[in-house]
């Protein structure tokens, strides 16, 4: 459908250098791939086939050859590793999967070149890396999306987390609060407007900015314990994987960069939350610009590395000591007045949200479902919402299982962690204990047998025990 927004965007993109008439068509190219989709993702046709055959195998099978021929063309030059390998696709609703081998255990059959089967309900639909059946594998939801570079830059990703720890990179997850606050994020997106020009400059005016964006990110990090910590926890878990879906995805460093460019433009028009998605964005602008600059940078990655220290490495960059009256003069060239104004109007929408949160997920009454060894949960990145530093909302449509079975809400739930560990996971109380499926707001339990509803440690709230 025709959308002027779409290639007035990708015209911004072509007019910051002298852009080619081919440039400027995969500028477009790229507008229609990245930016979203208004609505949900599309669901399966109304007349699905039965779960085995939810998932196209001759589909599923092409798919498979893209990743793989973008991994042999990689040769391993990125990671010293090849990205493909053990995969499937799952659909969320029928939990329906297509592989590209076989399992360990025999849950896989073969069929038309590929494996079928069916993920157990206990196991939560995500994009990402998962040991299943005795295998490692690379999770991807279907359907995948049409545009074959968003496609590849999805599969690419996932690649990267089942191949991150034999890298000395493990997939830790992290809650940045902070970055749900005014400042967190005023000097995010400062530093991402400073990263923006950055990857369109040369020589001096690049190091200018890349400078500007790196004093932005110190002024951030001054302001928030563990911000530094929990920040570069992402950034090396979602960051580098998704700069490897775009990088692999990409034909060139032209189109490398009009990509990244675009990640930013994208996250900072549309405003959403960051204390999940941030390093999405973040992660392809820092790999193309270390790419630019250091082409070996990856060679030196450790579990306690900084892309903003790598990036000040690599363009020989000495900061000053960060502080707020040179954080403001800098934010000025980058529309740093603009920024606080629609930030600080947020910020009275967003203490409406985190209170109304409150009394739905902390005040109570509510049922505390506890965390044991098979918890397992999926969510929207750009749907979560940090009530405190120990309570995020993850909001939308999720599924959370463990040892006594599984929940679904379309309305949310809260997760509170304790010294950055999951310690439970909360929903509003049910009307009906007793009923079966439990069923709350916006959501339902399927309670395995052996496991009952029992009064919680506060009046009216509920938890649930394992039966004698």
């Amino acid at each position: 459908m025709w959308n002027p927004a779409f290639f007035r965007f990708a015209f911004s993109i072509a007019a910051h250098e002298r852009v080619t008439v081919r440039r400027l068509a995969i500028a477009c190219s790229l507008a229609l791939s990245i930016l979203p989709v208004s609505g949900k993702a599309l669901k399966m046709d109304a007349r699905a086939p039965a779960p085995e055959q939810a998932i196209d195998p001759e589909r599923a099978a092409r798919y498979f050859q893209e990743a793989e021929a973008a991994s042999r063309q990689d040769d391993r030059r990125l990671w010293g590793v090849p990205l493909y390998g053990p995969m499937f696709f799952v659909d969320p609703d029928t939990h329906a999967l297509v592989a590209n081998q076989a399992d360990q255990e025999g849950k896989l059959r073969a069929k038309d070149g590929v494996f079928v089967g069916n993920l157990p309900p206990e196991t939560s639909p995500a994009n990402t890396a998962i040991k299943w059946a005795g295998v490692d594998w690379t999770m991807v939801m279907w359907p995948l999306p049409e545009d074959r570079q968003s496609r590849l830059r999805l599969i690419l990703h996932e690649c990267f987390h089942r191949v991150q720890t034999t890298l000395g990179i493990q997939m830790r997850d992290a809650v940045n609060s902070h970055l749900d606050s005014l400042d967190g994020r005023v000097w995010l997106e400062m530093e991402w407007h400073a990263l923006e020009r950055a990857l369109w400059q040369s020589e001096e005016a690049r190091r200018t900015a890349v400078e500007d964006a790196l004093y932005f990110r110190s002024f951030r990090r001054s302001l928030f314990r563990d911000a530094a910590a929990n920040e570069n926890v992402l950034e090396l878990n979602e960051g580098l994987a998704e700069y490897t879906g775009v990088k692999l995805s990409t034909a060139s460093m032209a189109e490398f960069a009009m990509v990244a460019d675009m990640k930013l433009r994208q996250a900072l028009s549309d405003r959403e939350n960051f204390v999940r998605s941030f390093a999405y964005t973040s992660g392809p602008a820092y790999g193309y610009l270390l790419d630019a600059r250091s082409p070996k940078w990856r060679s030196s990655l450790t579990p306690q590395s900084d892309l903003g220290q790598l990036l000040a490495a690599a363009y020989e960059i000495k900061l000053p000591a960060p502080g707020r009256a040179e954080a403001v003069r800098r934010a000025q060239p980058y529309d740093g007045d603009e920024v606080i104004a629609l930030e600080t109007m947020r910020e009275r929408e967003h203490e409406e949200k985190v209170s109304a949160a409150r009394k739905q997920f902390i005040e109570g009454p509510v049922l505390m479902l506890p965390v044991d060894g098979q918890f397992n949960y999926s969510f929207n990145p750009h749907a979560v919402l940090a009530v405190d530093e120990d309570s995020t909302v993850y909001e939308g449509e999720v599924q959370v299982s463990d040892v006594w079975g599984v929940l679904h809400s379309s309305n949310g739930f809260l997760m509170l962690r304790r010294n950055g560990s999951i310690a439970g996971v909360h929903v509003s109380a049910p009307a009906d204990p007793n009923s079966r499926p439990l069923k709350g707001d916006g959501w339902t339990l399927d309670l395995r047998s052996g496991w009952a509803v029992v009064p919680g440690s506060r009046k009216g709230d509920l938890t649930l025990k394992k039966t004698p």
